[in-house]
């Protein structure tokens, strides 16, 4: 109980600094989900950890170390009555987060929706007429495609062909769920948030692989993602394949580079590493549980 309570939060630091040259070396597709899934994990048992920390602090733990302390003598708390106090306003932090987190998923996505509005169900791409240039993915049953006459103006023939697959990729993969999953993560546990930029890089960086494959070059694929962030940045979008983000120019590079390995060895090295929360976690609750009903450690 002592350590392994805290090493959920140290391999939330590990996880952070594994999550970049993961992103770097490992196939996109395989990269998000690993990442994503790892993030979820981790931060539910960081959770539970504080969870833990309060509890101990408010069961009789004292008295029951103190019992069980050879010869009479007392034996060190489990938990510092500091950390249990602290444990409980992190928890509160933690909600907090959360609750705002999904609130601002639900706003983005029902405005979304809204640009959507009466237009028939099988309608899978919508242009909207506006000076912004736009492109975005909007998920749901079914999914579209929004993009504005300025983004498509903007794009040559082939160019538009890859800004369309783009986005379809998102929809197909269900990248949408792995972004959310990814913040929802970094909400309950900041120090997970390097893991939330990740995932959400390497969402088009997979997008980006997907457009490639369907036009069938790669090179065209780079052109139509220069092309657009320079239009986007110029007309202030926000919402164009995030191509007004900082990295744009390493998903140009890659572009022009073969694709990456699949590296299924070090997808399995993060995986196993988000194994280890869960399982010391586990290990703490038992050893907690068993100080509260003064059974032998």
């Amino acid at each position: 109980m002592r350590f392994d309570v805290y090493s959920p939060l140290v391999l939330s630091l590990l996880l952070a600094l594994a999550a970049p040259l993961t992103g770097r070396y490992v196939a996109p597709a395989v990269a998000a989900r690993v990442l994503a899934g790892a993030a979820v994990v981790t931060a539910c048992a960081t959770t539970w950890s504080l969870v833990l920390l309060g509890v101990a602090l408010l069961g009789d733990v004292p008295a029951v170390t103190r019992a069980a302390g050879a010869g009479g003598q007392a034996a060190a708390d489990p938990v510092p009555v500091v950390i249990g106090v602290a444990a409980w306003p992190a928890l509160a932090a933690v909600g907090v987060r959360l609750f705002r987190a999904v609130r601002a998923e639900r706003r983005t996505r029902r405005a979304l929706r809204r640009l959507c509005a009466g237009q028939p169900a099988d309608t899978e791409l919508i242009v909207a007429a506006s000076a912004v240039p736009r492109a975005c993915a909007v998920p749901g049953r079914p999914g579209r495609i929004l993009v504005t006459s300025a983004m498509l103006g903007a794009l040559g023939p082939e160019e538009r062909r890859a800004l369309l697959a783009h986005e379809r990729a998102h929809l197909a993969h269900r990248h949408d769920v792995l972004v959310t999953a990814a913040a929802l993560a970094a909400a309950a546990d900041p120090l997970l948030s390097p893991v939330r930029s990740t995932v959400g890089y390497l969402v088009e960086r997979w997008a980006d692989e997907r457009a490639a494959a369907a036009v069938g070059d790669r090179r065209t694929t780079a052109h139509a993602l220069a092309r657009a962030a320079l239009t986007a940045q110029r007309g202030g979008a926000v919402c164009a394949l995030h191509f007004a983000d900082r990295a744009v120019t390493r998903r140009i590079a890659a572009l022009q580079s073969a694709p990456q390995p699949s590296l299924g060895s070090a997808a399995l090295a993060v995986l196993a590493l988000s194994t280890l929360p869960p399982l010391l976690a586990a290990d703490a609750t038992g050893d907690l549980f068993r100080l509260l009903t003064g059974a032998p450690l």
